[in-house]
């Protein structure tokens, strides 16, 4: 695992130890933060393909089945809105800056297709600064200016084992689909 192998053996110890979902990601938030902000991965990321509806698979932990992916993005890059289904995620940015937009869904959700989303909050993530994002909460990524690179952990691999909502606010619609491509990448 070469880089990242130092932060997958802290998640392994978390995740060994701390049996609840939502506090191993809220602990393993300072981990990841402390990564995300190291120039060596910085440096070495911009060697990282671009990754358009992709994520670079760098680790399935085979015992406790967090995953660890990369993203790149390239301006113009406006993610669509989504959830990650029952999974938590911590997104961090390496290099460059992103948006997380966090939506509120104003309906109840029981009419099939619609939804209706307000934008309820807008975070500019940077080098060393890690969003968490809980089960079912709607978001979105935007790329800023320049290309941009990030490291993610999911508590578990949902791609192909579980469909994810996907959500056009200004059509107000919502499907359930898979997430993005996995694409096994060595660190």
């Amino acid at each position: 695992m070469g880089y990242l192998q130092p932060l997958i053996d802290q998640l392994r110890a978390l995740w060994a130890t701390e049996p609840d979902t939502e506090q191993r990601m809220r602990k393993a938030q300072p981990l990841m933060a402390r990564v995300t902000a190291d120039p060596e991965l910085r440096a070495r990321s911009r060697d990282w393909p671009p990754t358009p509806g992709q994520n670079l698979l760098f680790y399935e932990d085979p015992d406790y089945g967090f995953v660890l992916n990369g993203v790149v993005r390239i301006p113009p890059y406006r993610g669509g809105a989504h959830d990650h289904a029952y999974a938590w995620t911590l997104y961090g940015v390496i290099d460059g800056t992103e948006t997380l937009e966090r939506y509120d869904q104003l309906d109840d959700g029981t009419k099939a297709g619609f939804a209706d989303l307000k934008l309820a909050s807008a975070s500019t993530g940077t080098s060393g600064i890690v969003d968490i994002v809980p089960p079912f909460a709607v978001h979105a990524e935007r790329g800023g200016p320049a290309r941009s690179a990030a490291l993610i952990l999911r508590s578990e691999r949902l791609v192909g084992r579980t469909l994810q909502r996907h959500f056009d606010p200004e059509k107000k619609t919502v499907k359930e689909a898979s997430g993005p491509e996995q694409v096994p990448y060595e660190v």
